[in-house]
């Protein structure tokens, strides 16, 4: 017997490897214009992110945020309802999560940590479940309404890191800055010793193959999958279309709430800005966004995704010091590779719903060139 290579199959699963590769290509090209060895940059990425112990505890640390909050886009997406306010919702968990912190102080360490992220994971499903309603109830197109909460939990950050919770150290200072007091030791997440790698790491690795039984192995995640893929023919099964399109945007902002109580427990041990929301996400809300769509939408093929990303972000540190190159280039670098994974996976959709318009088109021809069936000769008889 032949063994047949499914080869579009294997194109598919290759086609974020490939859309990266291309993206440092040119990333090559703009070091060549720079008079930089492209060879030399991108040894010192590489060894930035992976080249010692500590190197790939830090790769880790700034993959989990991404993890966590691309596992709340695999459900949001595959319920067909674009989240892309990430940053906003981490913002609303990370200030829930600190209040809890800084209010119950006399309260054993484990358990604030729990209430913490309880009131983070309930803090960003709120945040993210306003649009869902917004979108199910109102039809309010949910990418304008994730975007605006955005703006809204940012100036919410920015008044409360500047008047209630602002550090007691800072209010006597005359240039201030916007960050809480620190919290206390007891209520930090558990580190690798000497390097950063905290129990957010493991955290993540246990939700995302959490999230991959819950999509496929439950009735709620079928529901949420159905839902995406024929709104109209779940509506004729039964299903409550409207609730189900809800609990994805709910489920996935309280992913990225998470995301930020992680931050902050494991990381920052404090709320900190610049007064913008990458001040204090990182940029997490948005580059979650693409390492989901770079493991296929799928939570475990997210997490390869999200190391990916963040050993690009921790590299292209080690990068832009050896190599000499200016900050703006590094931010161009990772924008390219957003770029390209995600016109790559808009370009593997709409092959799917081409071959998938090919294979109807090939029935229907197939039904028409088939011969009539043969008389019944026992209804022709008198």
């Amino acid at each position: 017997m032949r063994l047949r290579i499914p080869w579009d199959a294997l194109f598919d699963a290759l086609l974020p490897l490939i859309a990266t590769a291309l993206a440092l290509l040119v990333g090559a090209v703009m070091l060549l214009f720079l008079k930089v060895n492209p060879l030399t940059g991108y040894a010192a990425l590489v060894e930035g992110a992976f080249g010692s112990p500590n190197a790939i505890a830090e790769t880790l640390v700034k993959a989990t945020p991404l993890l966590l909050v691309g596992l709340g886009i695999c459900i949001s997406f595959q319920g067909n309802v674009l989240n892309i306010g990430g940053e906003g919702q981490m913002i609303v968990g990370a200030i829930l999560g600190t209040l809890v912190g800084l209010t119950l102080t006399d309260w054993p360490g484990w358990l604030v940590i729990t209430l913490a992220m309880t009131a983070g994971f309930v803090g960003g499903a709120i945040w993210g479940g306003i649009p869902g309603v917004l979108r199910a109830y109102f039809n309010v197109n949910e990418i304008l309404s994730t975007i605006m909460m955005n703006a809204i939990a940012v100036q919410l950050m920015n008044y409360l890191l500047r008047g209630p919770m602002l550090d007691p150290a800072q209010a006597s200072r005359a240039s201030k800055i916007p960050q809480t007091a620190r919290l206390p030791a007891a209520f930090r997440l558990p580190r690798w010793v000497p390097t950063r790698l905290h129990l957010g790491v493991l955290l993540a690795l246990v939700l995302a193959i959490v999230v991959y039984v819950f999509l496929w192995r439950t009735v709620w995640g079928y529901r949420i999958r159905a839902v995406g893929k024929n709104p109209n023919a779940s509506r004729y099964a039964g299903i409550p279309v409207k609730r189900y399109m809800v609990l994805a945007l709910l489920l996935s902002g309280a992913f990225a709430g998470l995301a930020g109580v992680v931050q902050v427990y494991g990381v920052n041990y404090r709320m900190i800005t610049d007064g913008s929301a990458t001040g204090f996400t990182g940029g997490a809300g948005f580059n979650g966004i693409v390492a989901a769509l770079f493991g296929h939408l799928h939570p475990i093929g997210t997490i390869p995704a999200s190391i990916l990303f963040g050993a690009l972000l921790v590299g292209a540190n080690k990068m832009q010091r050896v190599a000499q190159v200016p900050s703006a280039l590094i931010t161009a670098l990772n924008g390219l590779v957003v770029v390209f994974v995600v016109s790559s996976e808009i370009w593997r959709r709409r092959r799917e719903r081409q071959h998938l318009g090919q294979v109807k088109a090939a029935e229907a021809a197939m039904e028409d060139a088939s011969p009539p069936p043969p008389p019944n000769h026992e209804e022709m008889q008198p």
